[in-house]
């Protein structure tokens, strides 16, 4: 669904049929302890981006909203794990290292043939 922001997103959620005013991000809502979601957030929101970049269905996130700097504004802060080898994911844009590495047809871009 297409945020606010106007990025595509497939945890954010809203409904305005007939009289109804709901939206919510439901990555952010699943947190416990987490500060209250408001919609200016999805502007600076990388779940987007990352969800485009990396498609592997493996890829479980977590999204946090934390305070900036001296408690003024607000970001998202995002931590991926990868659900098949259980570790967590230095960069989600790329995504786990040990998927990758699985792939057939990948490691010709890893191997260096003509160096000799």
């Amino acid at each position: 669904m297409r945020t606010p922001a106007g990025k595509e997103c497939k945890f954010y959620y809203e409904d305005f049929h007939r009289g109804r005013n709901r939206q919510e991000c439901r990555l952010i809502g699943r947190a416990t302890g987490n500060k209250a979601w408001h919609p200016r957030d999805c502007e600076s929101c990388p779940v987007p981006g990352i969800l485009y970049a990396n498609a592997s269905p493996h890829l479980e996130l977590e999204a946090e909203i934390k305070p900036g700097f001296l408690g003024f504004g607000r970001h998202v802060e995002v931590r991926a794990t990868c659900a098949k080898h259980d570790i967590e994911i230095e960069d989600p844009y790329i995504g786990c290292a040990q998927c990758t590495a699985e792939r057939p047809g990948l490691s010709i871009f890893f191997t260096n043939e003509g160096d000799e």
